[in-house]
């Protein structure tokens, strides 16, 4: 018998030292997960034979595990480079099947959609033409090429500091034309429809110690603003402070509330008009120089994609070239609820099966699935250093096994030499 268990014994060993070599081979394979050889003992099939006497007659290899602890993570300087933290793989779709994978190295397609080294497609949650994202079924992930839109401006805030202390303007009435009739001024660029710019200019003029009256004109010839409450071109209407230079309501109002105007629709044809509100939330009558301290509005041109990043959820962020930012689309993860019966495909992907049940596929950072760091990737977590004191332990278990051989060959000599 002793022959039985000792081939049995160097199967055993040179199976150990395929795992411990493929292991080795894949150091430097991005997302791999190194194995490990699972063995178990064999005994023969007797009914007869005692408990107490049975003897083993060798090993067998029962599996080999997959470890999926974390790899370490490096960043590179690739913005579709994409590292899971935590559990989890992508889904990529492979002719229309699902497999999955922890490489999270990417590319773009000549038609936009992210695919990896074997032009397997990443699949993900879609977002449409206004960066609102659909989570109800995963899709393959498309970076648009289009220009983003363009958005008219609905919104403009100007915030200033308006000296208590400023003299009232030498001359009256209120005229854009002549600085010594305003006592403040500044100018903003809002978006039409189609994405052109129209200046707006904003008028502060004072008439007594926490009470100014707000003017607004567009255009290079300082067209007045209309749809005004006062009646009056341009007027806006007054802005007044507490003793302490704060912004306060202006009777009948009880809260700050923006001014609504309308200047001419720059994108239209017909004579229409662009309405839009004016906030100056956050200005203050302060002792100090008069100034603009913040402008802003919410319209934008049309832009070309400048560059794209991926967040800890997934989002796919692209950036504008007017500096707009918008998502995309966004990465899924999936998990199992048994991971080691996944089957190994080869090529860094696996595939479900009904050892490890269906597949979870959920975003990134939701219960039970990791984050995801873009601009890295995650490096096999084979340790060499131990797979090395591996190889070298089935190297004697490959010795010892052969040994045991060479011993029954030894007593099988005598016997005959009898």
């Amino acid at each position: 018998m002793g022959y039985q268990q000792g081939l049995s014994g160097l199967s055993g060993a040179s199976n150990d030292l395929d795992v411990i070599g493929n292991n080795i081979a894949n150091a430097n394979t991005v997302g791999f997960k190194q194995g490990q050889a699972q063995f178990a003992d064999m005994y023969a099939n007797s009914v007869a034979t005692s408990v107490n006497n049975q003897i083993g007659i060798g090993t067998q290899m029962s599996q080999v595990q997959q470890q999926f602890g974390q790899g370490t993570i490096t960043t590179t300087s690739q913005a579709l480079d994409v590292a899971i933290n935590g559990n989890g793989f992508f889904q990529m779709s492979s002719n229309g099947a699902n497999v999955y994978s922890r490489n999270g190295v990417f590319n773009l397609a000549s038609n936009g959609t992210i695919v990896n080294a074997a032009g397997q497609t990443l699949m993900g949650y879609a977002a449409n033409a206004q960066g609102v994202i659909n989570s109800s079924g995963t899709v393959p992930l498309v970076v648009p090429n289009s220009n983003l839109p363009p958005s008219a401006t609905q919104n403009v805030s100007f915030q200033f500091n308006l000296n208590s202390q400023q003299a009232l303007p030498t001359q009256t009435p209120f005229d854009p034309t002549n600085a010594n009739t305003y006592s403040a001024t500044s100018q903003i660029n809002v978006n039409d429809t189609l994405g052109g710019t129209h200046p707006v200019n904003v008028f502060f003029v004072k008439q007594a110690t926490g009470s100014w009256e707000a003017y607004a004109t567009t255009g290079a010839d300082n067209t007045p603003v209309t749809g005004t409450s006062t009646g009056v071109a341009g007027d806006l209407g007054q802005v007044s402070f507490d003793q302490s230079g704060n912004l306060i309501p202006t009777p009948p109002a009880t809260s700050i509330t923006p001014f609504s105007f309308a200047i001419p629709d720059g994108a239209s044809n017909t004579g229409g008009v662009q309405t839009m509100s004016m906030s100056f939330a956050g200005t203050t009558q302060y002792g100090a120089t008069t100034g603009l301290v913040s402008s802003s509005q919410d319209g934008y041109s049309s832009s070309e994609l400048a560059g794209f990043s991926v967040g800890p959820d997934g989002t796919l962020t692209g950036t504008y070239t007017n500096g707009k930012t918008q998502a995309l689309g966004q990465i899924a993860l999936a998990t199992f609820a048994n991971q080691n019966g996944l089957q190994d495909l080869g090529g860094n992907n696996f595939q479900q099966t009904a050892a490890s049940g269906l597949a979870q596929v959920s975003v990134p950072g939701s219960t039970n699935h990791g984050s995801l760091q873009g601009g890295a990737v995650e490096n096999s977590n084979v340790d060499l250093t131990s797979s090395l004191v591996d190889l070298i332990t089935a190297q004697r278990n490959y010795q010892a096994n052969a040994q045991t051989i060479k011993t029954q060959q030894t007593v099988d000599q005598t016997l005959i030499n009898l």
